[in-house]
């Protein structure tokens, strides 16, 4: 087993059995590389992962581009009866429009300029196992409707050939970023070929959403550059809660390609906040202290890094941040945003009434999530509950104390 294997494996473990899944089972999925996480999210899709991985329907996977649909769809091919067959991934974006017919169906000698034998395509590589259609997004529309036929009929024929069809046996997985119902509507994607790949959607969740698999996600990082013969690092706890800072636009890719980096030029030391790159930097003026952890608790080493150490870092960064935005609200000059009438008016009822209009634009923006709307208003989640039951607007009880 390698030492990414050794990390990841463990913890999928654990997480199988939090979701109702068989120890018995678990342990004959070692093979797979389930994507990394404890998050209610990345949660979900495994057990989505874990339903379909045993049918042979098409799945959709869809998410932002570095999210891991790759990892996603490999993931249910070696959960799947498949396993053993060949999984072959095209990425469809990264090739020509009138090349792409050639690389899924493959050609015949002379049926074009430059083919000067025979060639097979992915869906004949593939055959008996699974492809993996990535970027399904970006496909013409002229290739949506021969791949639409091979989905409809099974069979598909070689560019320049003259003979009947060759029958395939593949498991179709497709992934996009894009939001094909908008692309339908655009009238760049076809319907009825959404249809016939949206049998079973699954979406990768962005990293931003799911920001508690931080010092997991950086532990695999970690290990699996091990393997591939760069040199080990560690974060201090600061390092990581300025990580927990960033939007991460790249998702775990970007993740990846930052500790790849630091194994680089951090080779054998703990990487501190200095010596990330000024992108994951925090303002100057941030003075996070994370009491809680000593200098043991770093990452790695890998057994001592559990999920309440990592959820410790992590709400001490969110504790220090909504500290930070209360006292800068603070210091902020105070803006004219009304004008007082000549006839005076009652200050405190026209404040209550602006609070209450803030709060309630808050929670709408929010989707009624307090805790969102609490750093809206940059407000602590406890205070702006309070603020609501004072203005009547939440029952006393309504709220739990934690999110």
């Amino acid at each position: 087993m390698s030492a990414a294997e050794s990390i990841i494996v463990p913890e999928l473990l654990r997480s199988e059995t939090d979701t109702g899944f068989a120890g018995v089972a678990a342990l004959d999925d070692r093979r797979a590389r389930l994507p990394t996480g404890t998050s209610v999210v990345i949660r979900d899709v495994i057990s989505l992962i874990r339903q379909v991985a045993g049918h042979d329907s098409t799945v959709l996977v869809l998410g932002e581009s570095g999210t891991g649909k790759e990892v996603c769809a490999r993931a249910v091919h070696d959960l799947s009866p498949r396993r053993n067959r060949p999984f072959v991934a095209v990425n469809c974006g990264a090739i020509p429009a009138d090349l792409l017919e050639s690389e899924l169906f493959g050609h015949e000698r002379g049926a074009f300029t430059g083919a000067v034998s025979a060639r097979k395509g992915r869906f004949e590589i593939a055959e008996g196992g699974t492809l993996f259609l990535d970027e399904i997004g970006d496909m013409s529309p002229t290739m949506q409707v021969k791949l639409l036929r091979v989905l409809q009929e099974r069979v598909f024929e070689r560019v320049g050939n003259q003979q009947a069809p060759m029958r395939c046996n593949v498991r179709i997985i497709a992934a996009t970023h894009r939001n094909l119902e908008d692309s339908i509507q655009r009238g760049t994607f076809r319907e009825d070929l959404f249809h016939r790949l949206n049998v079973f959607p699954i979406e990768m969740p962005a990293l931003r959403s799911r920001i508690e698999d931080l010092p997991l996600l950086v532990r695999d990082c970690i290990a699996q550059n091990l393997t591939e013969g760069r040199g080990r690092v560690q974060l201090s706890p600061r390092a990581l809660g300025a990580l927990a800072l960033c939007q991460w636009t790249g998702n775990v890719r970007e993740l990846a390609n930052l500790i790849e980096r630091l194994s680089i030029v951090c080779a054998g030391r703990v990487v501190e906040v200095r010596d990330l790159p000024p992108k994951y930097r925090p303002p100057l003026d941030w003075t996070l202290e994370i009491k809680a952890l000593d200098t043991s608790q770093v990452i790695p080493p890998e057994e001592h890094l559990n999920e309440e150490t990592a959820l410790s870092v992590l709400e001490e960064v969110e504790l220090e941040r909504d500290e930070r935005k209360e006292a800068s609200n603070k210091s902020a000059p105070a803006n004219s945003l009304a004008t007082l009438p000549e006839d005076g008016l009652d200050l405190r009822a026209h404040l209550l009434t602006i609070e209450r209009q803030l709060i309630e634009q808050a929670l709408q923006r929010s989707r009624g999530t307090v805790a969102q709307a609490a750093r809206l208003l940059n407000l602590r989640r406890t205070t702006l509950v309070e603020k609501m039951r004072k203005l009547g607007m939440a029952q006393s009880g309504e709220f739990p104390p934690e999110d």
